[in-house]
């Protein structure tokens, strides 16, 4: 009997799938994490935030092993875990993440629209454009997300971070001969704030019951997981080094606006620039309506009362249960009526009368209240990235996969892991509320501060760090 590989087609399938769906916008502020934390804070962050994001991910693989067949969501998985409230916390948290990201895009995608074409429309004029024409695309009946589409995604990603470190470091190299970096001005609040962007960059949790299921052999889900995300982490420490040895304290919280702007010094070459933009809106575009149909489909079971099916229960001897006593199990499933959920086959239900209209309407309705939130946050997008990755996606993908798996298989766990899970929790909790509160006071607040570079020493924050006559600096 031969051996398996290590990954098979089917599992570097997988991994491709899972690649695509994690590596995102989330780079985009990579290298603004070493601006703010300094090389040795934001690394260790990045190590620490890889290994918690990589457990939490193995955690929710290992659950659905034990999980019964007709467990094939997140939804599901959150109600089987932990009851209806489980239920309701996953849905909260993933509604959050399904909605805040495309706000996200939307904001993104006006800046780069202006960026693009500075002599036409304003931003919210971009931004409100941009909804419209993605309206075709959102109010098909059903999109399944197809492992080209998030290809193209993350193809667009890797195009915009590559043109756009290759032109930083270009001009940079050109006029810092000699020179060294400036160091970020360390606080506690400027380290801790790398929480959120990172959480939001490491976004698997809530596609992984979905990839889980598709596998047919579902016991090698933990080793595609594990394998993907080292690589994703490895990209991002290649982003996060190569962005910030050349600018120090002073790269912008977004890649792109490094090199579309005058605020290093210099100015990059147009068709570049354009090309870069091009590629992360063609991620922009094809993610928006990815991401933005499970706020859809979760929307309209809530409020117009679609998409609803009965899943019996699997009795407890049928679970693929590895580690787990079947008892505790048993009790736990016997104590749970058949609930329902969304139905496999939801084009079905827009053919009742009047569904699909009603559907369409409340699909429009919430594209238009993201393009008023959008607008009002079209300054602060650095802000919202912290924001939504601190508040919704490490609930979502974080502190709730963890939470699951310590509530599934706690009477089987060493004590060491349960010490270490449960520290996980409770700092990614802390860190949570922390940084939404600070961001969130940006977000919600009219004040900004007005600094080129605020994450500097003080006299770093108003002048790039190669103009040898501000700075006295013979050439």
């Amino acid at each position: 009997m031969s051996k398996k590989p290590f990954l098979t087609v089917e599992d570097m399938k997988a991994c491709f799938s899972l690649f695509c769906c994690v590596y995102g916008i989330g780079t985009l502020g990579m290298p603004g994490n070493y601006a703010r934390a300094g090389y040795g804070w934001a690394t260790v962050a990045l190590v620490l935030m890889s290994a918690v994001n990589i457990y939490a991910s193995w955690c929710i693989s290992q659950v659905m092993l034990v999980a019964p067949k007709s467990i094939k969501t997140f939804g599901d998985l959150g109600e089987w875990s932990m009851g209806c409230f489980g239920r309701w916390i996953t849905n909260i948290a993933q509604m959050l993440v399904c909605v805040m990201v495309p706000i996200m895009f939307l904001v993104l995608g006006g800046t780069i629209f202006k960026i693009m074409f500075p002599l036409t429309f304003n931003e919210p004029t971009w931004i409100i454009i941009m909804g419209i024409t993605l309206l075709p695309v959102c109010l098909i009946p059903t999109l399944k997300e197809g492992a080209g589409a998030a290809a193209a995604g993350a193809f667009g990603t890797l195009l915009a971070d590559g043109i756009a470190l290759g032109i930083l470091v270009h001009n940079m190299n050109e006029v810092n001969d000699g020179l060294s970096t400036p160091t970020p001005d360390l606080s506690f609040k400027q380290v801790t704030t790398v929480f959120g962007n990172l959480a939001l960059a490491f976004g698997a949790g809530i596609v992984i019951p979905t990839l889980q299921r598709e596998h047919s052999d579902e016991t090698r889900m933990p080793r595609i997981i594990v394998v993907t995300l080292v690589v994703v982490s490895c990209f991002f420490l290649i982003v996060s080094i190569t962005g910030v040895s050349v600018t120090g304290c002073q790269i912008p919280g977004n890649l792109l606006f490094a090199i579309s702007g005058t605020s290093l010094g210099f100015n990059a070459d147009r068709g570049g620039v354009v090309l870069s933009m091009m590629a992360m809106q063609l991620h922009i575009t094809i993610a928006f309506a990815v991401v933005m149909f499970p706020a859809f489909f979760i929307a309209e079971r809530i409020f117009l009362g679609l998409h609803k099916t009965t899943i019996e229960r699997t009795p407890a001897q049928n679970y693929n249960d590895i580690e787990t006593p079947a008892e505790p199990l048993q009790e736990k499933t016997s104590q749970l009526e058949p609930i329902e959920y969304p139905s496999e086959d939801a084009i079905n239900d827009y053919a009742a009368p009047g569904a699909y209209i009603k559907a369409a309407i409340l699909r429009v309705i919430m594209i238009v209240i993201a393009v008023a939130i959008a607008i009002a946050w079209k300054d602060k997008f650095g802000d919202l990235l912290d924001f939504v990755g601190a508040s919704s996606t490490s609930l979502a993908c974080m502190i709730m996969p963890i939470i699951f798996y310590l509530k599934t298989f706690w009477r089987t766990l060493k004590i060491t892991e349960k010490v270490l899970a449960l520290a996980s929790v409770l700092v990614c909790i802390f860190l949570a509320i922390y940084v939404s509160i600070n961001t969130g006071k940006v977000l919600f607040g009219s004040s900004t501060s007005g600094i080129p570079f605020p994450f500097c020493k003080p006299e770093y924050q108003t002048m790039v760090y190669t103009n040898r006559t501000h700075y006295s600096i013979p050439k």
